[in-house]
C-alpha cells in the first residue's frame, strides 16, 4: 500500500516509486490524501489516472483540518471526522479485497 499527498508532487513521487517497484511483488494499492478541501489539481488528477494501470486500486481520503494540528495521526482518531473517514476508507478496502 502507498499512501501519498493528492499535490503534483506527490504523484510524481508515486510515479517514481512505482518506477522501481519490484514485478515480483503484488501492485500497490494507492491511497491519496486531499490537502485542501479542492479535489486534486488537474496534473495530478492526470497522473492518479494514468498509474491506474500499475496500480491494485485506488482510494481517496478527504481533506480532513485537524490533521494539520496533530504530531501524529493516531492522536486525531478521537474526531467525528476523521473516525467517519477511516470507516469509510475500512470499507473500501474491504470491498475491494474481496
Amino acid at each position: 500500500m502507498i499512501v501519498a499527498d493528492s499535490t503534483v508532487y506527490g504523484m510524481v513521487r508515486v510515479e517514481q516509486l512505482l518506477r522501481i517497484w519490484p514485478a515480483d511483488l503484488p501492485r500497490p494499492y494507492l491511497i491519496t490524501v486531499a490537502d485542501a478541501p479542492a479535489g486534486p489539481p488537474p496534473a495530478a488528477r492526470y497522473r492518479i489516472r494514468a498509474l491506474g494501470g500499475r496500480l491494485a486500486g485506488a482510494a481517496q481520503v478527504p481533506y480532513l483540518p485537524v490533521l494539520r494540528t496533530v504530531g501524529d495521526p493516531s492522536e486525531s482518531m478521537d474526531h467525528q471526522d476523521v473516525v467517519a473517514a477511516a470507516a469509510k476508507l475500512r470499507r473500501h478496502l474491504e470491498l475491494e479485497g474481496n
